[in-house]
């Protein structure tokens, strides 16, 4: 089942039906809210994480609580807070359990595109394992609040309710984050 149902046009179903119609027994739907949230979810998990098959692990774990948890759900059109939400807690919890973080695949050299200077392949390669390397020197609330807003653009709200807190928290954990990053990547400007 494609994310747009027959009779909807180019629209996709919003999360909201498609929660109500999987909720009802309609693994269709459901599928469509597991091919719309599972990348952006996986994306969320591996830059917390910085492991790639925790992160698969932690987002299928995350799915599969959702599809039997899904009665629980009080408001249908926020369905997409909630997959949030069980990720990040799912990849603070796993990082929380471990005693250090393993170099990751962010780290690896990019591939070469055609035409594109070996030495400018090799300096964003550095960037970005310059910024791993300061990602890691975060607190895992602090990680996980910059991915949120940066890389995810969710609000502070969002996040707040993601991670359980308060607006302020958020707003004061995320400075936090920004200005140790700043400082870790300093050499980068």
């Amino acid at each position: 089942m494609s994310a747009a149902a027959p009779g909807w046009g180019e629209h996709p179903v919003p999360d909201g039906e498609l929660a109500a119609r999987a909720r009802a027994g309609d693994a269709g739907a459901f599928e469509a809210l597991v091919r719309r949230y599972q990348a952006p979810l996986y994306r969320l998990a591996v830059r917390v994480l910085d492991d790639r098959q925790e992160a698969e692990d932690v987002v299928q774990d995350v799915l599969v609580t959702a599809w039997r948890r899904l009665p629980e759900l009080r408001d249908d059109a926020a369905v997409g807070g909630w997959l949030y939400r069980a990720a990040t807690n799912r990849s603070l919890n796993r990082l929380r359990d471990r005693r250090t973080l393993p170099d990751d695949a962010l780290e690896q050299l990019p591939d070469l595109r055609p035409g594109e200077q070996p030495q400018r392949v090799v300096e964003a390669a550095a960037g970005v394992h310059a910024l791993a390397a300061a990602l890691r020197g975060l607190t895992p609330e602090q990680r996980a609040v910059w991915v949120l807003r940066e890389l995810h653009e969710r609000s502070y709200a969002e996040i707040a309710e993601a991670l359980g807190t308060s607006p302020v928290a958020v707003r004061g954990r995320l400075a936090r984050a920004r200005a140790d990053l700043a400082e870790a990547m300093t050499a980068w400007r």
